[in-house]
């Protein structure tokens, strides 16, 4: 059966071979008699579940034996306050602001931090360019640095991240990847602590990744929950409390679906990274090679994973999306908050959707031009 394409920014399209896998497992796990949503978090049948998936995590992403990985509850917006309660030291804290998460997670800090500095900002631009790394005003003696490495909502990514030592600043820095965990290498040189929601790229709704380096654990906030403090999460593996099992049960089947990727002689992240470059050169492409449509962010800093376009004429826009959903393309309305169209290429999303995704719009543009 030929599924939809599902472009929605999260929760997310997930692997079909993944929810087949899911399916066939649903009442019995490996013939232990129990589904795994039925399991204790501390018997010896979820223990190897949670280890498999921590290891394979570690080893797609390259994770260094000095950084915790972490499995938590709550998604990106609890870490806005999670992250600071944990970093914080209640002194001062640093913001890039590139659009509405990182916008977020600058308000949220303010309830724990001392001071929050915002050093550089897109809002003059509309958020459809990055600011230069060379012109940001970092504080001194902050206790991180916080940047949203992709932008859901305004599709920006920083395609490298920045060198903070280069740049003289001692700060950790603290990346929300939560929509391109997994679509790309990470230089963990340049990262103290990493955050995300698994709903777009690697998994269901429920499940947060956490790979924090371990000097940055023990300086939580009095005020910090227990189960939240980063260092009792580590120092139990992730079991303080119990842990979201049908989350990290679905994330480990997705990192065992991406390590089994190849384009060319790359696997696994590598080979989704071509995959994705791929994916989004040719939706950017039959954008701006069409004066029906427009892309309003910079090339340098365009998202590979969350394409938002715009009609020229958005009269036009609830008929493109009834075309859309009658051809199996589904979930391609814009953010209510900027409007227009976002198509979601999450790794999930094979290249198949993406061609069919462009020959829809090049056909609606002959209809309505």
């Amino acid at each position: 059966m030929q599924r939809p394409y599902n472009f929605s920014a999260g929760p997310a399209a997930i692997p079909a071979e993944v929810l087949e896998q899911a399916a066939a497992d649903m009442l019995d796990w490996h013939g232990c008699g129990m589904g795994v949503m039925e399991m204790s978090h501390r018997g010896k049948e979820f223990i190897s579940i949670y280890e498999q998936a921590e290891s394979d995590l570690r080893e797609l992403l390259a994770v260094p034996e000095h950084f915790k990985i972490l499995f938590m509850q709550g998604g990106g917006l609890a870490e806005n306050a999670i992250v600071p309660m944990n970093l914080s030291r209640a002194a001062t804290v640093d913001f890039v602001v590139t659009g509405s998460w990182s916008q977020n997670s600058q308000k949220e800090a303010r309830k724990y931090a001392s001071e929050v500095n915002v050093i550089a900002s897109g809002k003059d631009s509309h958020f459809t360019t990055l600011p230069d790394p060379a012109h940001w005003q970092p504080s001194r003696g902050a206790s991180y640095l916080h940047i949203c490495t992709n932008e859901t909502i305004h599709g920006v990514e920083f395609h490298e991240l920045p060198d903070l030592k280069a740049l003289g600043v001692d700060a950790p820095l603290v990346i929300d990847f939560s929509s391109h965990v997994a679509s790309r290498p990470v230089d963990w040189s340049r990262v103290g602590l990493a955050f995300g929601g698994a709903q777009k790229n690697i998994g269901p709704a429920g499940l947060t990744i956490v790979v924090v380096r371990e000097d940055l654990l023990g300086h939580a906030l009095t005020i910090c929950p227990s189960a939240f403090d980063y260092k009792i999460v580590a120092e139990h593996q992730s079991m303080y409390n119990t842990p979201p099992t049908w989350g990290i049960y679905m994330a480990g089947l997705t990192f065992q679906w991406l390590k089994r990727q190849r384009e060319g002689d790359a696997s696994g992240v590598a080979a989704m990274e071509l995959r994705n470059i791929a994916k989004a050169e040719l939706l950017y492409n039959a954008i701006d090679q069409s004066g029906f449509y427009v892309n309003k962010v910079a090339a340098n800093c365009r998202s590979r994973m969350n394409i938002p376009f715009f009609l020229r004429d958005e009269s036009r826009n609830e008929a493109f999306l009834a075309g859309a959903k009658a051809r199996g393309l589904l979930q391609l309305k814009g953010h209510k908050s900027v409007g227009g169209m976002r198509a979601s290429l999450y790794n999930a999303m094979p290249l198949e959707g993406v061609q069919a995704l462009v020959s829809y719009m090049r056909e609606f543009e002959q209809q309505h031009a």
